[in-house]
């Protein structure tokens, strides 16, 4: 299937030519045709003015926040902290990848600034806005979700037996500040979450700027190609 755009009178007029021999449907070799079109897949000199390496800088924010969803992640999956929703799902590690290949993407499109690669940067990063929000709401839910597991001989719930603590004053002494210990390291833990938090609040920021200059950068490409038809 060949792809032909002829504009005049400010009329725009795609003829397609269908092939007979191919076994792909009609709408399948016309997204082929566009995705492997000149007017789509060359780099604009015009785009890339617009840009001005801002999708860079969004990218490698997105890079670096997807680096450190993934290394913060680490740490919440330890046995003795009570997030399973984290160890079952591993969602850190799994939308810290996304946040990184969203990045890479954006990279690239500043890069290399066809329209076709803007368009995929502008609908990968509209995704990256509900996983930035998904990720806001399950981090919000982890933070009154934590538990620390026998850590100070009390009774453990999710294994059914607990240690009976002595009463000789030494091991009070030691079972309260075994205590303080553990609120230290619960605050530690929310301490934690409460960042990847903001580095989810910080992704949702850069995701909507990055789709904003794609668009923009698309329409002015439509204004100025309109100017010199004109």
């Amino acid at each position: 299937m060949s792809v032909t755009v002829s504009k005049a009178d400010g009329v725009t007029v795609f003829t397609l030519t269908s092939d007979p021999d191919s076994s792909w449907p009609p709408l399948c070799q016309i997204l082929k045709n566009l995705c492997y079109s000149p007017v789509c897949c060359t780099v604009s000199q015009h785009l890339r003015r617009l840009n001005r390496t801002s999708q860079t800088v969004l990218g490698t924010l997105q890079i670096m926040i997807g680096l450190l969803s993934v290394g913060l992640g680490t740490i919440l999956v330890s046995r003795y902290v009570g997030l399973w929703t984290i160890r079952e799902t591993g969602y850190p590690f799994w939308m810290g990848g996304l946040f990184i290949m969203f990045g890479i993407v954006s990279i690239l499109s500043d890069k290399y600034p066809s329209p076709c690669l803007v368009i995929v940067n502008v609908i990968l990063n509209l995704t990256g806005v509900a996983f930035a929000i998904a990720a806001i709401v399950l981090y919000s839910i982890s933070v009154f979700n934590l538990y620390l597991w026998n850590i100070c001989g009390e009774p453990d719930y999710w294994y059914g037996h607990h240690t009976t603590p002595s009463s000789s004053p030494e091991q009070m002494i030691l079972q309260e500040r075994c205590l303080e210990a553990k609120a230290l390291i619960k605050m530690l833990y929310r301490s934690i979450i409460a960042v990847l938090i903001v580095l989810s609040v910080l992704e949702l920021c850069v995701t909507i700027s990055s789709v904003v200059l794609g668009i923009k950068s698309l329409k002015s490409k439509e204004k100025g190609q309109t100017k010199v038809t004109d």
